[in-house]
């Protein structure tokens, strides 16, 4: 029977989760339903547990709370994807609970689980049951009973929890109808139970920690569907302020509260203070009702349509200490994210001041993103993560910096090209944001790829290494021809809008002369349309295209 978890414990016990992911990575991404290459969830996971692996292994901790803590922020700027980013939050909570003791006991452990899921929930606006939150909210409830009914033995605790979780992880299948369709259970929550089962296994003598690192790498193929829709912005001012915190409260009324004057609500936290971002129409409410929870540091408020600032307080927060800090030059700067070279080139001639390499199958961390945002020379800096499921990883960067973050929730490259191109030095935030948003909504794009798995999705059946067709991220169909491809891609694309301009970006896997051959061939599905032909070269898809 064990009692107590202790500093080397819990340091022991991540090392070993990182190990086990880092061997279950492909048998978790497989479980992706969706046939097409993108970020997996296995491999996203992997990745953000190993980046706190990689800090637990520089220094021993006589604390509990030492160790969660060094966890908790190797996570955050490790986080990949989405299913990164909510596995970051849930040690990120667990570690404020944690936060001061030396070791906890399994009321403790428990309650420090519980922390975690509800700071997971918080932070994704619109939570999706039968997801990674599902399981890990099961597994936090038994964990508690548990401890609620007297238990002691972490072990039997931690036993229970699992349990729990696996039988939430099988009932996935039942509450998210994708994973209905495709008769598999959910990835994060398998990710989730791996994490769990290797820990156990640690503190019962069962596995031990390696001594060498297992460096996590990229996976070659696979999908994910999870998805988090942002909010559109609706309302006047953006408000941004930092309160110091004089009281222990719970922000979750303050939370409620601002959620409902306003949106584009990040809240980001620690123990000492918290930062606010929102939009809303009244923004003297919004400082009056954080007031109840500290005093006010720091606030920013823009009006939209005036542009009228006014900063009140001390210094903002700090940047991160592993980022270069560029001196702002000019108010507004540019963070884009994407893949192949010619894809950079692009956004560099457009006026992107930094890319992240990245996109589909390598979805890049939050401290890849801060990192380039730090080294951008503004004091405001819009950030094009062209890829759904980057977009969380990228908000987890506005508290992390004294400069002002503005994601762009971007999909698809198209859409930031689109977005970017609206990037005007002497235009206020206001309309900068609106033209932008207005640019992305105009953009269909579609693209063009193969089956990375023999999978059954949407009632069709599709081979490995048919060509792949998706239009605003929905599968249009397989193919094994691709003029056959184009042919039905141009006749849905007829159906649904009369495009003026098409632009063809192919990848490093198709030469010129075929991309001329393709382009011809859309030209004389749309006689009337604006073709033009660009070198991507991004991996994964043969084609992009963007269609205004």
């Amino acid at each position: 029977m064990r009692e107590l978890i202790t500093a080397a414990d819990f340091r022991d016990m991540m090392l070993c989760a990182d190990a086990a992911l880092h061997a279950n990575t492909q048998s978790i991404n497989e479980l992706n339903v969706f046939p097409v290459p993108d970020g997996d969830t296995g491999t996203n996971m992997s990745l953000t547990v190993n980046n706190a692996a990689t800090e637990l292994r520089k220094r021993n901790f006589s604390t509990i709370s030492e160790a969660a803590d060094c966890a908790a922020s190797g996570l955050l700027r490790g986080a990949r994807g989405n299913s990164g980013v909510i596995t970051s939050l849930l040690f990120r909570g667990m570690s404020r609970k944690l936060k001061g003791s030396a070791q906890a006991d399994a009321a403790a452990y428990s309650a420090a689980m519980t922390e975690g899921v509800d700071a997971a929930y918080k932070a994704v606006m619109k939570p999706a049951e039968g997801t990674i939150l599902t399981v890990s909210r099961k597994a936090a409830e038994a964990a508690v009973d548990y401890a609620k009914n007297g238990g002691a033995d972490i072990e039997r605790m931690l036993e229970l929890s699992i349990q729990a979780a696996k039988e939430a992880l099988e009932d996935t299948i039942n509450l998210n109808p994708v994973l209905k369709k495709a008769g598999v259970v959910d990835a994060g929550g398998k990710g989730y139970v791996v994490i769990y089962e290797a820990m156990l296994n640690c503190l019962r003598g069962n596995v031990t920690a390696p001594d060498e690192a297992e460096e996590a790498s990229f996976g070659d193929e696979g999908g994910v569907f999870e998805k988090f829709d942002t909010e559109d912005i609706t309302f006047a001012y953006d408000t941004v302020f930092i309160v110091r915190r004089t009281s222990d409260k719970p922000l979750d009324l303050l939370r409620a509260y601002l959620d409902s004057i306003g949106d584009s609500l990040v809240i980001g936290e620690d123990d000492e203070c918290f930062k606010v971002h929102v939009h809303t129409n009244i923004p003297g409410d919004a400082l009056t009702e954080a007031q109840k929870y500290g005093t006010l540091e720091t606030a920013k408020i823009e009006n939209m349509r005036t542009q009228h600032d006014e900063l009140v307080g001390a210094a903002p927060e700090a940047p991160s200490d592993e980022a270069e800090n560029a001196a702002p030059e000019k108010e507004f700067g540019s963070v884009a994210v994407c893949a192949g070279e010619g894809m950079a080139s692009l956004f560099k001639e457009i006026g992107v001041d930094s890319i992240v390499t990245g996109g589909q199958t390598m979805n890049p961390s939050t401290d890849d993103i801060l990192r380039e945002v730090n080294r951008t020379p503004a004091r405001t800096v819009f950030v094009f993560p062209n890829n759904k499921n980057i977009i969380m990883a990228a908000q987890q960067c506005v508290p992390l910096t004294d400069k002002k973050v503005i994601v762009m929730p971007t999909k698809t490259v198209p859409q930031g090209v689109s977005a970017m191109l609206c990037l005007e030095p002497d235009v206020s935030e206001e309309n900068l944001i609106e033209a932008m948003t207005e640019a992305m909504d105009k953009v269909h794009t579609a693209q063009i790829t193969y089956a990375a798995r023999d999978s059954e999705f949407d009632g069709s059946t599709i081979h490995a290494g048919e060509y792949l067709a998706l239009l605003d991220g929905a599968l249009l169909g397989s193919y094994k021809d691709l003029n056959a491809l184009l042919s039905e891609l141009s006749t849905t694309v007829s159906s649904r809008m009369k495009p003026e301009i098409i632009t063809l970006y192919y990848g490093e896997d198709v030469d010129e002369n075929a991309a001329q051959e393709t382009a011809d061939i859309l030209s004389g599905c749309f006689p009337s349309t604006e073709v033009g032909v660009v070198y991507g070269g991004q991996p994964v898809y043969y084609y992009m295209i963007s269609i205004e």
